[in-house]
């Protein structure tokens, strides 16, 4: 829980720092504000990616349709369609920052009806993943159209890519924490957490 709360805590500085470097003039350049945004990224992607992947592929195969039903959780994903909509979610705000139209097989947020299996629902988050670092090597080049993404809160004019890479590693934190749950209420033990 310590490194959910410590990476949404690095998100949050990093898009205030990023603010505050974009209002004013840096003596070393756009370039190198480009650069450092990108290493920054790609440092915060790698930790999400390091958490997300292992506490998914410690849940069981026949657990991966498990959702809690005791309390307030009517209706709620099940462990695989949370990692689906995660995976999902990753694919469009990476094609965002691209310039890219959103992957048709992304849906609205649920990922391809064809990837049912715990190893298909791996490969899709991975790829995501992959993505998503396609999209944060994208951060100063200039011949590259941002999209707004058609889940993003940002407005047409006010996105960019960067914005959308901590919109993306926002909503994986908050998904990283209910995998957790759904974990321990099975049981596991989520992979960070061990000694």
């Amino acid at each position: 829980m310590q490194k959910l709360r410590w990476m949404t805590l690095v998100a949050v500085w990093f898009a205030a720092i990023n603010l505050f470097a974009q209002a004013g003039n840096r003596k070393d350049g756009p370039i190198l504000d480009a650069q450092r945004e990108q290493r920054s990224l790609q440092c915060l992607l790698k930790i999400a990616e390091k958490l997300i992947i292992p506490a998914v592929d410690a849940m069981p195969a026949d657990k991966f349709g498990f959702a809690p039903t005791d309390g307030e959780f009517k209706g709620v994903r099940t462990f695989g369609q949370m990692v689906k909509h995660l995976s999902a979610t990753n694919h469009i705000l990476a094609a965002a920052a691209l310039g890219e139209n959103p992957p048709p097989d992304a849906g609205d947020e649920v990922g391809p009806a064809a990837v049912r299996t715990k190893d298909e629902i791996l490969l899709y988050l991975k790829s995501s993943f992959a993505h998503l670092d396609r999209a944060t090597e994208a951060i100063g080049q200039a011949d590259i159209s941002v999209n707004t993404s058609p889940i993003s809160p940002l407005k047409p004019g006010e996105v960019t890519r960067s914005a959308l890479i901590v919109e993306s590693l926002m909503h994986a934190c908050d998904h990283y924490g209910q995998l957790v749950e759904y974990l321990r209420m099975n049981g596991v033990v989520p992979p960070a957490s061990r000694p």
